[in-house]
């Protein structure tokens, strides 16, 4: 399992033949048109289109799959930019200041940086990749319970960052987030709550159809009440970035890119915790931190970093050990034993060609998810010159149609809209989302990881800070909350001055 040049170079002859190079494209197409669609994501499109593969030879078969899988997350921020309907929980970030800054009219720049900052993530953490797989998996494997609750911790003490300066509302955006996640059943015992009955709710509430009620529907909701004409209000659109924006972003795009890369190693974690770890990284690091949540292109580039980053940060485990990090890989792990293939540090030894053909053809993919999505930014911009009138019916569509093809429930559309009503108070009342969002994608895996912890240490919290790893997660979830209550006091504080002065 060490790197070697001779196989990389072997990987590049078999990924850049024409026939490999065809169905990296024919992937990263349609990874992006199933990124763009509401509701689909990489997962199902992977598993839709998995029996259409048995007509290949293994190695074309899972460069397409693999293309599908990274050309899903460079596609899901449009959708979130242009219309405010994040496809995906990682796309949520996203949409915080792209739809922002799409209403400014800079919705090219928005979907443009996207793009750049995909491609800077994707190569970054393929470096990783190629060159300390085995021993990046290796670490991987020192996490149980007790250290995947920790970093759940670690994650939900960004509520108080990502609450801004109505602290309170924050926190009740997170327990309301938390509430629904509970909805359905317990996903140990299996025990119904919070179901009152209803058949429907056992199954719980789909995140999916949450998160577009939340941000598409409120926001049309919103729209029509200000009885909104144009989206721009007849602004010039901004096609593409400056280049004083690129260069920006240069170093968000590689603390993103390496936090993603990392964070993707984690079985669970998705990256829909990694995009709001780097969000409210550089947040935290930013000199005009008021920015975000207003249009500041660094809080595009750095989700979608982290997204691109995490995504080909998964592959590491999958490739080393087997072990899939999430959903999408777990379905690409069942196209690799279709063909015989059993990942793993024998599979390494047994056929270097084709996991480094593999790994080559990532890079291959990458570029040509560049190249396909940059000349598309004026097209998906022109979206934002669309009439309200047609536009805001055209997102209900869609809302309902992404919601219903999740589980093909209509219990879900009633979902939707009932997210929707929810989303357009908590705007009229100034209730943050993204403490809401965070809180239910962290919910599920918080509460196994707790008990599987005190099962395995007989009801002693002690275990989360007798292992040094979980230990340091506490301690850094604590350190984080203490500084988001400080600077909460302290711009309280300066604000109560500014009112004495005047």
């Amino acid at each position: 399992m060490f790197f070697s040049f001779d196989l990389l170079f072997q990987g590049f002859v078999v990924a850049m033949s024409p026939e490999n190079i065809m169905w990296a494209f024919v992937g990263c197409f349609i990874g992006t048109l199933v990124g763009v669609l509401p509701g689909i994501g990489p997962s199902s499109g992977i598993a839709i289109l998995l029996p259409l593969t048995t007509f290949l030879p293994p190695t074309p078969a899972i460069i397409m799959l693999a293309a599908i899988y990274y050309g899903a997350m460079y596609g899901g921020s449009t959708t979130a930019i242009m219309v405010n309907i994040p496809g995906e929980a990682s796309s949520v970030p996203t949409a915080l200041d792209g739809f922002e800054m799409a209403k400014q009219g800079r919705a090219g720049a928005a979907l443009a940086i996207s793009a750049i900052s995909s491609f800077v993530a994707g190569t970054v953490s393929l470096l990783g990749l190629t060159f300390f797989a085995p021993t990046l998996a290796s670490f991987a494997l020192y996490f149980g319970p007790p250290e995947y609750f920790a970093l759940m911790v670690m994650g939900l003490s960004l509520v108080v960052s990502l609450a801004g300066k109505a602290l309170f509302k924050g926190l009740v955006s997170a327990i309301l987030g938390l509430t629904a996640a509970l909805v359905g059943q317990n996903p140990l015992t299996g025990v119904a709550r919070l179901t009152f009955g209803s058949d429907e709710l056992m199954a719980g509430v789909n995140f999916i159809s949450v998160i577009i009620g939340l941000f598409a529907l409120g926001e049309v909701f919103c729209n029509v009440e200000q009885r909104i004409t144009y989206m721009l209000d007849n602004r010039k659109v901004e096609w593409m970035p400056k280049w004083a924006d690129v260069y920006r972003c240069r170093w968000v795009m590689l603390r993103s890119s390496i936090v993603g890369f990392f964070m993707g190693l984690l079985p669970g974690c998705s990256p829909a915790v990694t995009t709001f770890v780097a969000y409210d990284m550089e947040k935290r690091l930013s000199k005009n931190p008021e920015s975000f949540g207003r249009g500041a292109i660094e809080g595009v580039a750095a989700p979608e970093g982290a997204n691109n980053a995490t995504s080909s940060g998964g592959f590491v485990p999958l490739l080393a050990f087997g072990l899939p990090t999430g959903p999408a890989l777990a379905v690409l792990l069942g196209g690799l034993m279709m063909y015989g293939l059993q990942p793993g540090p024998l599979l390494f030894q047994s056929d270097p060609t084709f996991v480094w053909a593999i790994i080559a053809s990532m890079y291959v993919g990458n570029l040509i998810c560049l190249l396909l999505n940059l000349p598309l930014v004026g097209m998906w911009a022109r979206i934002a010159l669309i009439p309200f009138p047609v536009l805001g019916p055209l997102i209900l569509v869609f809302a309902v149609l992404g919601a219903y093809s999740i589980r093909f429930l209509l219990f879900d559309v009633w979902v939707t809209l009932a997210f929707g009503v929810v989303g357009y108070l908590m705007r009229k009342l100034k209730f943050p989302m993204a403490p809401l969002v965070l809180a239910s994608v962290l919910a599920q895996m918080l509460e196994t990881s707790l008990s599987q912890s005190l099962l395995m240490s007989r009801g002693s919290w002690m275990v989360f800070f007798s292992r040094p790893i979980a230990c340091v997660f506490m301690v850094l979830a604590i350190g984080s909350f203490v500084r988001g209550l400080w600077v909460q006091y302290k711009s309280g504080e300066a604000e109560a001055l500014a009112d004495g002065d005047d």
